[in-house]
């Protein structure tokens, strides 16, 4: 960046193909984006994003949840061992297809980010591009949010919607949708990084 400012180090945590995180790559490849992904990290070794994350040039990490017997947070002091190893400022989660414990998401409070394909506080949860078609909302849409211990329930930093058409299958809602997040979370994550949208709970100015 100019000024000699210096750019946050994110780490990027993903269960799957990582698309969120394809966006969030492309993003911070320019030079005056405020922030560097420097760890790309996947509870699951077949993780399709992983490579991708690698053909970007960016390191990679592999925790496996399933080592841990089920003790959710020795798995997490694993997670937050290796962001701390790496120097990671913030953490935003791409497809991460863990809950989070009280410990780690207070660990990481107003440094961890999330994206949630709907217009929260709709559908919350899984399955949210069928449970709008059934809902028959006129719009949909995604949400990045900061994490806190209650699901899809923080402070909102970005949202953007997409209408719902006549005939719309959760397939094609979905692919619109997808659209959306990889438009927003790029943005979301720079007001972040700029330290131009801060953490504040519910009730709070």
């Amino acid at each position: 960046m100019t000024g000699g400012t210096t750019k946050k180090r994110v780490a990027v945590l993903i269960s799957g193909r990582g698309s969120n995180m394809m966006a969030l790559i492309a993003a911070a490849a320019a030079e005056d984006y405020p922030a560097e992904i420097v760890l790309v990290l996947s509870n699951r070794l077949e993780a399709a994003g992983l490579e991708r994350a690698r053909e970007a040039g960016i390191a990679t990490a592999v925790i496996d949840h399933r080592h841990f017997g089920g003790d959710r947070e020795a798995f997490e002091r694993a997670l937050d061992a290796e962001l701390d190893a790496r120097q990671v400022e913030l953490v935003c989660l791409a497809g991460f297809m863990r809950l989070f414990t009280p410990f780690f998401v207070e660990r990481w409070r107003g440094r961890l980010i999330n994206i949630h394909p709907a217009l929260l506080p709709q559908f919350k949860g899984l399955d949210t591009h069928r449970r709008a078609l059934q809902a028959g909302v006129e719009r949909h849409g995604a949400t990045v949010h900061f994490v806190v211990p209650e699901t899809d329930a923080g402070p909102v930093i970005l949202q953007d919607s997409v209408p719902v058409r006549a005939g719309d299958t959760e397939e094609t809602l979905a692919a619109r949708v997808l659209e959306v997040e990889h438009r927003i979370y790029p943005q979301a994550l720079r007001l972040v990084a700029e330290g131009r949208v801060k953490f504040a709970p519910a009730g709070n100015p």
